[in-house]
C-alpha cells in the first residue's frame, strides 16, 4: 500500500506541475486529459487519507502515521517552509516560541542580523531588476516575480525563525535550536561539562554538532551520554559534544551551571 501511494504521488506531482505550466503559458490542454489528471489527483489524495487513517488505527502517532503515506523528507521540508512563514508572523507580533511559564529564553540571532538583512536586500534588488528585464514577457515575468518574492520571504523567515526560537532552559532540559530545522533537547543530567569557548572555525567530526550563527559558536557542552540529533531531512545521528552560540553566552553559562547544581526537591515536596 505504501509503495502504491508513493508511486502515485511521484507521478501526480510532476503531472500537476506540467499542467499548471501549460495553463499559465496559455497552452491548450484537451479536456479529457485535464479531467483525467484531476481525477487521478483526487484518487491519490483519497488513498492517502485512507492510508493515514489505517496507520492511526494501528496506534501510530499523527506524525508517524503521516510518514506512512508521505516520505519523511517531504513532510519535513514542507513543515520547514511552513515554519518559516509562521516565524514571520511571530516576529511581527514579537512572540517567541516556547518562552514563558518559568522557562528562560536566550537569544542567538543578533550576530547574524546584518548578514541576513543584507542578503534580503540583495534579493529584493534582484527581484526588481528581473521584473524590469522580463516586463515584456508576461508569463515568465509572473513566474519569476512569484519566485523572487518568495525568496525574499524565505530569507527573512530564516532570520525570523532564529529570533523567535531562542534557546530554552528549565530545571530539567536545555533546548538548543537553530531556525526551524534543529530543536535538540539535552537533559541536564546528561551534561558532563559546559564552558565558554568562542570558536570561529569548525571541523567536521563524528559525534559532534556545531550550531553556528554567523560562522561562530561561543559555548561548548560535553555530554556524559549521547543524544540523538534529527536533521532537516530526517537523518539521525548521536552526538556527545554540542557547540552553539548565544547573544549573551556568559548569562546562559551561569544559568546552566545554576540549574545543574540546584538541589532536587525532596519526594512529595512541591517543585
Amino acid at each position: 500500500m505504501r509503495r502504491l501511494l508513493r508511486g502515485a504521488g511521484y507521478a501526480v506531482l510532476p503531472a500537476e506541475a506540467v499542467l499548471a505550466g501549460c495553463l499559465v503559458a496559455g497552452v491548450a490542454v484537451p479536456a479529457p486529459v485535464l479531467h483525467a489528471l484531476e481525477l487521478f489527483a483526487v484518487v491519490t489524495v483519497g488513498l492517502g487519507g485512507a492510508g493515514y487513517r489505517r496507520a492511526r488505527r494501528r496506534g501510530l502517532p499523527p506524525r508517524e502515521a503521516l510518514y506512512e503515506v508521505v516520505p519523511e523528507p517531504v513532510v519535513r521540508i514542507v513543515g520547514h517552509e511552513l515554519g518559516l512563514m509562521v516565524s514571520l508572523v511571530r516576529w511581527v507580533g514579537r512572540r517567541r516560541h516556547g518562552a514563558g511559564g518559568g522557562t528562560e529564553a536566550f537569544g542567538h540571532a543578533r550576530d547574524q542580523a546584518a548578514l541576513m538583512y543584507g542578503f534580503a536586500f540583495v534579493c529584493a534588488v534582484e527581484s526588481v531588476g528581473m521584473s524590469w528585464l522580463l516586463w515584456d514577457v508576461p508569463v515568465v515575468h509572473e513566474v519569476f516575480l512569484v519566485l523572487d518574492v518568495y525568496t525574499v520571504l524565505f530569507v527573512l523567515g530564516l532570520h525570523a525563525a532564529s529570533v523567535t526560537r531562542p534557546h530554552l532552559l528549565d530545571g530539567r532540559v536545555l533546548r538548543l535550536r537553530q531556525g526551524c530545522h534543529v530543536d535538540l533537547a539535552v537533559p541536564l543530567d546528561a551534561v558532563a561539562a559546559v564552558r565558554h569557548e568562542p570558536l570561529f572555525t569548525h571541523g567536521k567530526a563524528e559525534g559532534e554538532l556545531d550550531l553556528k550563527v554567523g560562522g561562530q559558536t561561543s559555548l561548548t557542552v560535553e555530554l556524559a551520554a549521547p543524544v540523538e540529533v534529527v536533521g532537516l531531512l530526517g537523518g539521525r545521528r548521536e552526538v556527545r559534544v554540542v557547540r552553539f552560540h548565544a547573544d549573551d553566552p556568559r548569562a546562559l553559562l551561569a544559568a546552566l551551571r545554576q540549574a545543574r547544581t540546584a538541589p532536587s526537591p525532596a519526594p512529595g515536596t512541591p517543585a
